[in-house]
């Protein structure tokens, strides 16, 4: 597991080049995007949040207490990163772009000082979320190859976050939680907490723009109260999987085939049609 490593901002000749540049308020395309090595990077999934009322409005749907922790994936441009710190106490961000790393330390350097902002550099694959603190919140404009992964892995770690409020993709965010149909990731969600779809961000609210829009999830209430035990929890997905197998054959049969007893779910019904509750009733714990 890669460690986490915390970079010095600027060489002294690199420190007066920056601050010959003029930057616009963030919000704005600044100078980032006139320096063709910090463009942009497709290998990372970069689509920078560039409207500053967009990330008051997901700063506001997180509902941050003054002396909340929270953690933040990718601030890219730092836009949101500023919302955050404008509500919380603290914020610990991971950025993976070693020259955004290197920018944002010079753009916050006076957060940083006051410990109200830390910066790590690194892939967030590769975190250990148990040096978290406990209780934090977990904010983000996420890349949306890592959605899946981001959700799997602070929902099931030891040391989950509080409360997500992630912006995703649209279809993600409807398939969660506005969908009348389940699926897995559905399910794997709302075993661990409750998801609200919040409101819809236009494609045109990045750089560069995705090809589709996007929206912002938030789930609270989060904790393992349905899982006591880890064999109980491993035994669920195990479920879910084995239900979800074969879409055109019944749960029922699904389960059985797979080796599982689910007398308690109608014999007519198909895995998408079935709430988390009874996938949790079926679940020996």
């Amino acid at each position: 597991m890669m460690k986490l490593m915390e970079k010095k901002l600027f060489r002294p000749d690199a420190r007066r080049q920056a601050k010959k540049r003029a930057l616009r308020p963030l919000g704005q395309f600044n100078s980032l995007f006139n320096l063709s090595a910090s463009r942009p990077k497709k290998s990372l999934g970069q689509n920078f949040l560039m409207h500053a009322r967009i990330a008051e409005r997901i700063a506001d749907a997180a509902k941050l207490s003054r002396d909340a922790t929270v953690f933040e994936i990718g601030p890219g441009t730092g836009v949101l990163t500023r919302a955050l710190l404008e509500r919380a106490g603290k914020v610990i961000a991971v950025e993976a772009d070693r020259e955004l790393f290197e920018k944002l330390q010079f753009d916050f350097a006076n957060e940083i000082t006051a410990g109200r902002l830390k910066l790590l550099y690194g892939d967030v694959r590769s975190l250990d979320i148990a040096t978290l603190p406990k209780g934090y919140t977990l904010v983000a404009n996420i890349p949306y190859y890592l959605t899946g992964e981001i959700f799997r892995k602070f929902l099931e770690s030891k040391n989950q976050p509080s409360a997500m409020t992630l912006l995703v993709q649209k279809e993600v965010a409807e398939r969660i939680a506005r969908s009348k149909k389940e699926s897995i990731l559905s399910l794997s969600v709302k075993a661990y907490g409750t998801p609200k779809y919040e409101f819809t961000v236009p494609r045109g609210a990045f750089k560069p723009a995705p090809k589709v829009d996007s929206a912002v999830l938030t789930i609270q209430n989060i904790s393992r109260k349905n899982f006591a035990l880890r064999s109980g929890e491993e035994l669920f997905f195990a479920l879910l999987h084995a239900g979800f197998a074969h879409k055109r054959k019944f749960a029922r049969k699904n389960l059985a085939d797979a080796g599982f007893s689910a007398e308690n779910i109608p014999e007519k019904a198909r895995a998408e049609d079935i709430p988390i509750d009874q996938w949790l009733a079926i679940t020996p714990l």
